[in-house]
C-alpha cells in the first residue's frame, strides 16, 4: 500500500500577524518596564528615604515601578479592546458581537487577567515601600490584612485588583454589544483609584493636580488602548470581514486620538506647572523627566499628524500598511512614554520656595484669604478642571448642535437654549467659582453647593432638551451603515438601566434618600479630607437630580412617560421629606464632620454648629425656587398638551366626518327613543376611510400624543428626524441596536 505524507495545512495570515501585534505589544511593554526601572535605580529615586523611612531593598525599590509599568501597559491594552468592541467595530444587526468585536473581548481579557496579576502583586510591593521594609517581610495575609486598609496605596491597588478580575469575567461572558459598553465602561473606572489617590493627591494644589491626572490618565488609556487595537485590526486580527471594519473604526478613532492628544498635552502642562516652576525644569531629575513627556508627546503629535495625512483614509479602504508602519512605531513610543510616567512617579518634586504648604493648603489643596464675603463668592474663582471644563464643553456642544440644525433650516426653541446655557452655567459657578471654592471648608456652603447641583442646575438642563437635539442634529445610520452616535444615544435611553433608574418611585427615593444617608451617617466625615469624595459627591448629587427631574418635566423621550397629574404628585411627594432633611440640620446639636473642621480652625467659623445650622437653612429654604419653577415647568406642559389634543380632535373630526360626535348623538338618541338608530345616521361600518382612520387610531395612538407616543414603534418619518417630516433616504431603517420607541417628541 502506498504510503502518503500530508502537508501540514498552511496558517492562516492572519494569526501570524496577529502575533506579530503580541510581539509588538510585549517590546514595548518591556520597553515600558526598562525605562521605569532603570530610571528609578539611575535617578536613585527613594521615596522611602525622603520621609525618613529605612530602604525596603532593591527588590522593591526596582521591582515596584518594573511591575506598575507592566500593569499600566495591561490595562491600556484592555481598555483599547474593549473601545474597539464597543465603539469602533461595528456589531451584527441583531444586536450581537460581530467576529471583530468578539476577538477584541478576548484579547481583553487576557490584558485583564495580566492587569489584575499585576495589581495584586503591587499590594505587597507599596506596603513593603511605605514601611521601609523588604518585601518578603510582608508576605503575611494576615500582616497585610491589617496594614492594607491603613495605606492608601494598598486599598487603591486592591481596588484596582478587583475592577481588573470583574472585567475579566465580563469579557469571557460577554456577547451582546449592549453588554460589552458595561464592560467598557468598568474598564475605564479601572485606572481612577490609583490616578485619585497618587502623589498628585497630596501636598499644595491637589485638587487641579489630581484633576488634570484623572483627565490624562484617560486619556491616554484610550488613546495608547485604541491604538493598539485599531493596529491589531490591520493586521489581519479581525476575520474576514476586516475591511469593513477598518471602514469604519479607523475614521472613528482618529478623532477620538486628536481629542486625547489635546487632553493629554493640556492636562500634562498643567500638572506640571503645579508640581515645579518654570525655573527649575531643567534644574532637577523631575524636571528632566517632564521634559522627556513632553518630547515624546510633541513626536506622538507628528506621527498623528502624519496617520492623518497617508494612513487614516487608505486604511479606511482597507490599505493598511502606512497604517501598520506608522502606528507600530507609535505604539513603542507610546509604551515608552508609560515608563516615563511611572518612574516620574517615583520622584519627588523639588521643593517649593516659598516653604512648606499650610493646613488649609494640606487639607483642601489651596489657601483661603478671608470669609465667604458676596464678594469673593462671586469672583474669588478656582476653576475645577473637571466639572469646570464639563460645563464649556457641554455649552459648546450644544451651540454647535442648534447651529447644525439652523443651517439646514430647521427651528430651535430659544428658552431651551436659554434653559440649557443656564445649567451649564450653574453647574460652572457651582463649583468653580466661590461657592465651589469655599465648599470643601465651610458646611454651610457646601450645603448651597449641594442644593445647586442636585436640584437648580438639573431643571435647567432637562429643560434644555439635550437628547433631542442631538437625535435631530445627528445623522441617522441607515440600514446598511453601522450604528453611530444617534444610535448608541437611543439604545442608553432605551436600556433597561434607563428604564429601572427613571421609574418614579426609584427616582423619588434616590433623590430623598441622598440627603439622609450621606449627612446622618459618618458617610460625610470620613468623605470629607479625601478630594476624590468631593468629586463622586458632585457627580452624585448632579446624576440624581437629572435621574428625577428628567421624567417629570423632560421635554427628551423617556423610557416612562407619566401623566401631568402624576408627575406633579411625585414633586409635591420629595418635599416633605425635603423640608424634613432641613429642619432636622438646623435642630442637630451635633457637628458633622467635626473633627475635619476644627483641623481647618478658620478664624471666621468660630461656631461650627452655627455653621451648619445655617447649612440647614440654606437646604430647608433653598428648595422653594426649584420647585416654583417645576411646577410652572409641568403646567405649560399640560397647557400645551391640552391644545394638542384639541387640535387632533379638530383633526380627527375633520378626516372623518365627525364620526364620533355622530356616534355619540346617535346613542341618545336611542335611550332617548328605545329605538334602534337608523343606519343613516351611524357610521358605516364597511366605509373603508372611517374604519381605516378607527383602526389606526386604535392601534397607533396620535402622533401629537406623548402619551401615546411612548407606548408605541417609531415611524418611518420619524425616524428620518426633522419637524417638517422631510423624507430620509434611510426613513424607513429600524435598526435592531435600539429599543424601539416614539420620538415624536424629538420632532417638536
Amino acid at each position: 500500500m502506498a504510503q502518503t505524507t500530508a502537508e501540514p495545512a498552511a496558517r492562516p495570515a492572519g494569526s501570524s500577524r496577529s502575533s506579530g501585534v503580541a510581539g509588538l505589544v510585549g517590546l514595548g511593554a518591556g520597553i515600558a518596564v526598562l525605562i521605569a526601572a532603570g530610571l528609578t535605580a539611575l535617578t536613585g529615586a527613594r521615596p522611602a528615604e525622603a520621609l525618613g523611612l529605612p530602604d525596603p531593598g532593591e527588590l522593591t525599590t526596582v521591582g515596584l515601578p518594573a511591575v506598575r509599568a507592566f500593569a499600566q501597559v495591561s490595562m491600556v491594552t484592555t481598555i483599547g479592546a474593549l473601545l474597539l468592541a464597543a465603539f469602533l467595530a461595528p456589531p451584527q444587526r441583531s444586536g450581537y458581537l460581530d467576529v471583530a468585536g468578539y476577538r477584541a473581548v478576548r484579547v481583553g481579557s487576557y490584558a485583564a487577567a495580566l492587569w489584575a496579576a499585576c495589581a495584586l502583586l503591587l499590594i505587597p510591593l507599596n506596603v513593603a515601600d511605605a514601611l521601609g521594609r523588604p518585601v518578603s517581610d510582608v508576605l503575611d495575609i494576615g500582616l497585610l490584612g491589617t496594614l492594607v486598609p491603613k495605606l492608601a496605596a494598598g486599598i487603591s491597588w486592591t481596588l484596582t485588583a478587583l475592577i481588573a478580575l470583574l472585567v475579566m469575567v465580563g469579557c469571557r461572558l460577554v456577547l451582546s454589544w449592549g453588554w460589552s459598553v458595561v464592560v467598557f465602561g468598568l474598564a475605564v473606572a479601572g485606572p481612577l483609584p490609583v490616578a485619585l489617590t497618587g502623589h498628585s493627591a497630596g501636598g499644595g494644589a491637589h485638587d487641579v493636580a489630581t484633576n488634570s491626572l484623572v483627565l490624562h490618565v484617560l486619556a491616554a488609556a484610550l488613546w495608547v488602548g485604541g491604538l493598539i487595537a485599531i493596529v491589531a485590526v490591520a493586521t489581519g486580527g479581525a476575520g474576514p470581514d476586516r475591511k469593513s471594519v477598518l471602514a469604519t473604526a479607523v475614521p472613528r478613532f482618529s478623532r477620538l486620538a486628536l481629542v486625547c492628544w489635546v487632553a493629554l498635552a493640556a492636562t500634562g502642562i498643567l500638572n506640571a506647572l503645579v508640581r515645579i516652576p518654570l525655573g527649575d525644569l531643567l534644574g532637577s531629575t523631575y524636571g528632566w523627566l517632564i521634559v522627556g513627556k513632553m518630547v515624546a508627546l510633541v513626536v506622538l503629535g507628528a506621527l498623528g499628524a502624519a496617520h492623518r495625512r497617508r494612513s487614516v483614509d487608505a486604511a479606511a479602504r482597507g490599505e493598511t500598511g502606512a497604517l501598520v508602519r506608522l502606528g507600530a512605531v507609535e505604539v513603542l513610543i507610546m509604551l515608552g512614554t508609560i515608563g516615563l510616567a511611572v518612574a516620574l512617579g517615583r520622584s519627588a518634586p523639588p521643593q517649593r520656595p516659598s516653604g512648606p504648604p499650610s493646613v488649609t493648603e494640606v487639607l483642601i489643596g489651596y489657601d483661603l484669604y478671608g470669609p465667604p464675603t458676596i464678594a469673593r463668592l462671586l469672583f474669588d474663582w478656582r476653576f475645577d478642571l473637571i466639572y469646570g471644563s464639563l460645563a464649556i464643553a457641554g455649552a459648546l456642544i450644544y451651540l454647535a448642535g442648534v447651529r447644525r440644525l439652523r443651517r439646514r433650516g430647521d427651528a430651535w426653541p430659544t428658552g431651551r437654549i436659554v434653559a440649557w446655557l443656564s445649567g451649564c452655567a450653574v453647574l460652572l459657578i457651582a463649583t468653580s467659582s466661590g461657592i465651589g471654592r469655599y465648599s470643601p471648608a465651610m458646611f454651610s456652603v457646601h450645603m448651597s453647593g449641594h442644593m445647586t447641583l442636585s436640584m437648580l442646575a438639573p431643571i435647567l438642563l432637562v429643560l434644555g432638551a439635550p437628547m433631542t437635539l442631538a437625535l435631530r442634529a445627528l445623522p441617522v445610520a441607515g440600514k446598511t451603515a453601522p450604528p453611530g452616535p444617534r444610535e448608541w444615544l437611543l439604545a442608553a435611553v432605551h436600556s433597561p438601566a434607563a428604564r429601572w433608574l427613571t421609574h418614579p418611585l426609584i427616582a423619588l427615593a434616590l433623590f430623598v434618600s441622598n440627603f439622609y444617608i450621606l449627612y446622618f451617617t459618618s458617610l460625610f466625615a470620613l468623605a470629607l479630607r479625601e478630594h476624590w469624595a468631593h468629586v463622586a459627591m458632585n457627580a452624585h448629587f448632579l446624576l440624581v437630580g437629572t435621574l428625577f427631574f428628567w421624567p417629570l418635566i423632560g421635554i427628551d423621550p423617556a423610557p416612562r412617560r407619566l401623566a401631568p397629574i402624576a408627575r406633579l404628585a411625585v414633586v409635591f411627594a420629595a418635599v416633605p421629606f425635603h423640608a424634613f432633611f432641613g429642619i432636622a440640620l438646623m435642630s442637630t446639636k451635633t457637628v458633622i464632620g467635626e473633627t475635619f473642621y476644627r483641623g481647618l480652625a478658620l478664624p471666621w467659623v468660630p461656631d461650627l454648629l452655627h455653621d451648619q445650622q445655617v447649612g440647614g437653612g440654606v437646604a430647608w429654604g433653598s428648595g422653594e425656587l426649584p420647585i416654583l419653577l417645576v411646577v410652572i415647568a409641568l403646567v405649560v406642559q399640560w397647557s400645551r398638551l391640552d391644545e394638542r389634543s384639541a387640535r387632533r380632535d379638530d383633526r380627527r373630526a375633520d378626516a372623518d366626518g365627525d364620526a364620533d360626535l355622530k356616534a355619540y348623538n346617535a346613542m341618545l338618541r336611542r335611550l332617548a327613543t328605545g329605538s334602534a338608530t337608523s343606519t343613516a345616521q351611524e357610521p358605516d361600518p364597511t366605509d373603508v376611510t372611517t374604519a381605516s382612520t378607527r383602526d389606526e387610531r386604535s392601534t397607533n395612538g396620535d402622533a401629537d400624543d406623548p402619551s401615546s407616543a411612548a407606548q408605541v414603534g417609531v415611524s418611518a418619518r420619524q425616524m428620518a428626524g426633522g419637524r417638517d417630516g422631510t423624507p430620509n433616504d434611510h426613513a424607513d431603517d429600524a435598526r435592531p441596536l435600539v429599543a424601539g420607541n416614539d420620538l415624536d417628541e424629538t420632532s417638536r
